[in-house]
Parts: structure tokens; sequence; C-alpha cells
């Protein structure tokens, strides 16, 4: 009788920024200006400007709206890029 060896190989899997699924919120105030907030989304996300109007009335209206969801890294970028003007963010995962 022959001896089978096997091999047993124990997969890890990390995960990354990518792997978790995240949004933002983006949280009224009193100082920015409905131009301001439009601006910054179009900057962070790509929207176009109809859909940045339609978040930013959003924002204003019930103070708050989810301004992106997907994975955790483009999260991080987008609110990183809103708070550059001073802009309050949370992103939730």
């Amino acid at each position: 009788m022959s001896d089978i060896k096997q091999n047993t190989k124990v997969k890890t899997k990390t995960r990354s920024t990518q792997d978790i699924s995240a949004r933002i919120i983006l949280f009224n105030d009193e100082w920015h200006t409905f131009e301001e907030v439009i601006d910054q989304i179009i900057l962070a996300t790509g929207y176009r400007t109809a859909k940045a109007q339609a978040k930013t009335w959003e924002v204003h209206t019930k103070g708050r709206s989810t301004i992106y969801s997907g994975d955790m890294y483009k999260c991080l970028n987008i609110s990183y890029i809103l708070e550059k003007i001073g802009l309050s963010t949370e992103v939730q995962y």
C-alpha cells in the first residue's frame, strides 16, 4: 500500500476596501450655497448637473442624502473631495 500525501492549502481572504460596500451621507448646513454644493458633488462623483441638483435638493429638504453607494475605496475618495470645501459627510459600511 502506498502512502498518499494530501496537500491542503488554506486560503485566507483578506478584505480590501474594494470588497466592502459603503455609502456616503451628505448633511445639510447653513453655510454653503446650492451652487457650491452642486459643483462639489459633480467634482466628487462625476454626476451630471441634474443628478447633483436633485441630491442637493434632497439634502436641503430632508437634512441628508445618500450621495453614493459602492465600494469603500471610492466612497472614501468622494467623501474626501466633498469635505475639501467643508461639507459634512459620513461614510457608512
